[in-house]
């Protein structure tokens, strides 16, 4: 086993199923499981305590509705069955928000090669079927990257896979059965990369216990450096799945697009040089990405991913790239415009809308939708406007918002129609935005309003501004 570094005291284990355990006895143990999960994957203060039992506390439901937003569910902020039904299942422990300080610098293995080693065994399989399913879950992650791995049975290797139970020598010990399934590091030295599996488990080759196979692969693409995926369709979902068709698992796009943005497709390799293309943009055209004046024509979510537009390039930010990635316009969307005035996301349509001048456009993935672009005037909005500076659709209550100048409008999506009463002052409806808006994102139950190198984040619940910071604040500068 290899030694630990003196940094394992500021680690936290990457992945830790933590299932919340059957129903709860009565209301107050319920209470404390909802708190305890969303402290521990959602950045829950723990200083709430004493207001947690308020089912209506800003704090809480801020957070529930954050939850719901990334694991796909209805966003009510209430704890609704299906809320709860979701708490309760196995799950990885890397926070779903937060500062993801498991992965400091998004690391990667700076070499193609990789060892690995089986350190010890479950009793509940045979020792090749062990072999087997560890085998497969790296040919999943082989097969997608240039990555390749070959396995050695004693000394030192890049990634150790060990079966242990309670404390196990990493500071995170397990919890006995139908709780902690397994956990994993991202690539570095030492116990960094090696994955843990609780031997208290039931582990199986099937789905009727613990499938070792569907773990194996979800931990070693944490030891790879993948965070966790918002798609419930991924591998890298932080909810553990049993499928049945195991025979046919593949990954899913979104697991693909992760790695191979850490590593590159397999004809490429991290030391391939990387030559300037339209999709990799160098030299004086590039944003300055940290200049503190810095400001954005736009924003919006697209498929779990912010995007963050500026001229004719756009940054692309999420769970598995915490770094922003730098992209031109033409390269995703070749018939959109540049320089666009709006953009907001309709996430139960799937669709993004894009506008610039009087025309907008829809946008699926990074596909154009037919019939587009349109008159901005065909939404309801009268004759005298001209543009449309930002705009926001708030799922919840099924509205999109449209900022123009000092006033707003609101545009039902259920009836689609523009609402009546409307336009109504900004700062009347959103106090403390009283300065022109050129972009609206909505993100963690707060909306962000983007006016020049400044933005002002809004708790749309207690209605007001609650924060003030740098517009590229986003981007860890």
């Amino acid at each position: 086993m290899k030694s630990l570094p003196v940094l394992l005291l500021l680690c936290v284990a990457v992945c830790s199923a933590y299932p919340l355990g059957g129903a709860a006895k009565d209301e107050d143990t319920r209470m404390d499981l909802v708190q305890q999960y969303l402290e521990n994957y959602y950045n829950l203060a723990k200083d709430v305590r004493q207001f947690f039992r308020r089912k209506d506390s800003g704090p809480v439901v801020k957070k529930i509705k954050e939850m719901q937003k990334f694991l796909g569910l209805e966003v009510t902020g209430k704890l609704d069955s299906n809320t709860l039904e979701v708490m309760a299942k196995p799950r990885c422990g890397v926070p779903d928000v937060g500062k993801f300080t498991t992965f400091p610098g998004s690391p990667t293995w700076k070499k193609t090669q990789l060892t690995y080693r089986i350190l010890n065994y479950t009793q509940d399989l045979p020792r090749d079927a062990v072999d087997s399913a560890i085998e497969k879950a790296l040919k999943l992650w082989e097969d997608v990257t240039p990555l390749t791995f070959s396995r050695v049975d004693k000394g030192d290797a890049d990634i150790v896979i060990s079966f242990a139970v309670k404390e196990h020598g990493d500071f995170v010990p397990f919890d006995g059965p139908g709780k902690a399934l397994a956990h994993a590091y991202p690539p570095g030295p030492g116990i960094y990369g090696d994955a843990h599996f609780d031997d208290d488990e039931r582990w199986t080759e099937d789905t009727s216990g613990t499938n070792v196979f569907l773990v194996a692969a979800h931990e070693l693409g944490h030891s790879l450096g993948l965070y966790h995926s918002a798609n419930p369709d991924a591998l890298m979902y932080p909810v553990y799945n049993p499928l049945t068709d195991l025979a046919r698992f593949r990954l899913s796009q979104d697991d693909v697009s992760g790695i191979q943005y850490l590593y590159g497709s397999p004809s490429s390799s991290p030391e391939d040089p990387v030559v300037p293309t339209e999709s990799t943009p160098a030299g004086p055209e590039t944003p300055p990405i940290c200049d503190p004046a810095l400001s954005f024509d736009a924003a919006s979510t697209l498929r779990g991913e912010m995007l963050f537009f500026k001229d004719r390039h756009f940054w692309r930010k999420s769970v598995q790239r915490p770094e922003p990635d730098l992209q031109l316009i033409s390269s995703f969307w070749p018939t959109l415009p540049s320089g666009m005035d709006a953009a907001y996301e309709v996430t139960s349509n799937d669709t993004v809308f894009i506008f610039k001048g009087n025309q907008f456009w829809a946008i699926r993935g990074n596909e154009v939708q037919g019939g587009y672009p349109q008159d901005i005037h065909t939404l309801g909005l009268p004759l005298t406007i001209r543009k449309i500076d930002a705009a926001i659709s708030d799922e919840e209550k099924k509205k999109t918002y449209f900022f123009v100048e000092d006033k707003y409008w609101s545009f039902d999506e259920r009836t689609q129609t523009m609402e009546p009463g409307f336009p109504r002052q900004i700062a009347e409806d959103f106090p403390g935005v009283d300065t022109k808006v050129d972009a609206v994102l909505e993100a963690f139950g707060f909306f962000y309003f983007f006016s020049g190198s400044s933005q002002l984040e809004f708790d749309p619940n207690a209605k007001k501004v609650t924060h003030i910071v740098k517009s590229n604040s986003w981007f860890n500068c």
